[in-house]
């Protein structure tokens, strides 16, 4: 970290000052590309310190001056430069900018998907909708809550028809957009693919981003998004994300509520794996530590015992948790029955879970095989 930027985002006004102030005017945008390239070593706070001081500084004469750190792209800045822009924006301004949403690259396209937030020129919309889906997120995400400002729901129409793709990257792309756009109408789209999906846990840690879970959790529908969650927790998701889901005050409501009972033993289990290898918390920082652990401590106040009896309601075919259900039982009579089910994934489950209690028998495996059709299940069977 050079020299420079250790004074812009230390504590010494005397010396932040007049860097913030030379950076805006100079401008100096090796600066802001080291800060931008250095942002996942700043605590947020210090982010939050430098955006406001450079601000401070931007006014009608220099304003323009931004538009050469668009290059170099931060959420964390975003705020401060569109802001900014759109302040002082006149037409030739605006030109500019639908022009970098043209052909500028994506840092600078993010930028300007976001600058049509504010000045809401139906002349953007084109070309929002050719990045609306663009593999970059933060552009992605611009495009998609811009449209919906501007009121343009061509994509959003779209998204919901991506939704029926065989294509799991498609399908995954669509619920992407239509979290960005905000439309919470498109939640039981969501929900309906996600119960077949081949990404279901991918679907499911997006939901958050357009619901309020602390409420929806408590709801059938939202139980089973959460126990998707907390499958992919380390894995889809980073641990740093449960404070967006808000997990902790999801399961103080949830902790005495018989419905929940699976997805707080899978919680359990979950944050006992979490804290018990070192893989998973290596990396995190103090606060998120703190929180995983602290949702250990809360789970672990509960009866797991009386969590694990409720749990063998689930096993039938009819339970949206029944896969969940089935790693924390015992009774092999119960697994048993589920080999004459309808759903052939669910009998393949059934099968590796009566093998690991040691319950499996050529009985088993010949009745799963006689209602097994799909041959890519069939030949696991098989070899099992």
């Amino acid at each position: 970290m050079s020299e420079q930027l250790k004074k812009l985002t230390g504590k010494n006004a005397k010396e932040f000052e007049p860097i913030a102030f030379e950076l805006v005017n100079k401008p100096d945008v090796k600066l802001f590309e080291e800060l931008v390239s250095q942002e996942d070593f700043l605590f947020d706070f210090v982010k939050q310190n430098v955006a406001s001081r450079l601000s401070k500084y931007c006014n009608e004469v220099n304003y323009k001056n931004l538009l050469q750190l668009l290059k170099f792209y931060s959420p964390f800045y975003e705020e401060f430069i569109v802001s900014t822009l759109a302040k002082y924006a006149n037409e030739d301004l605006t030109d500019e900018m639908l022009n970098l949403l043209e052909n500028g690259n994506r840092n600078e396209k993010t930028y300007s998907a976001k600058f049509f937030s504010y000045i809401q020129d139906p002349l953007s919309i084109d070309l929002l909708k050719a990045n609306a889906y663009d593999e970059n997120t933060f552009l992605s995400y611009n495009c998609a809550s811009t449209l919906a400002l501007l009121g343009d729901r061509t994509c959003y129409n779209q998204a919901l028809e991506k939704l029926k793709s065989e294509d799991d990257f498609e399908v995954l792309n669509a619920v992407k957009f239509l979290v960005s756009y905000g439309d919470k109408n498109a939640v039981d789209n969501i929900l309906d693919v996600m119960r077949t999906s081949a990404v279901a846990e991918n679907i499911a840690v997006e939901i958050p981003y357009l619901v309020n879970m602390t409420d929806f959790a408590i709801t059938n529908d939202g139980l089973f998004v959460l126990n998707l969650i907390i499958n992919g927790l380390g894995e889809i998701s980073s641990l740093a994300q449960v404070f967006d889901f808000h997990l902790y005050e999801i399961f103080e409501k949830l902790l005495n509520n018989p419905n929940a009972a699976v997805v707080i033993l899978n919680a359990y289990d979950k944050f006992n794996t979490l804290t018990e290898n070192d893989e998973y918390l290596y990396d995190e920082t103090k606060d998120v530590k703190q929180e995983i652990f602290d949702i250990k401590k809360l789970i672990g106040n509960t009866n797991i015992n009386k969590l694990k009896t409720l749990v063998e309601q689930e096993i039938n075919q009819d339970s949206q948790f029944v896969f969940t259900a089935l790693d924390f039982t015992q009774n092999a009579d119960k697994v048993r029955k589920l080999l004459n089910s309808t759903n052939q994934t669910l009998i393949l489950k059934s099968l590796e879970i009566l093998k690991k209690l040691g319950a499996m028998t050529q009985k088993d495996k010949e009745l799963a095989i006689k209602n097994i059709t799909n041959e890519n299940i069939r030949n696991i069977v098989l070899a099992m």
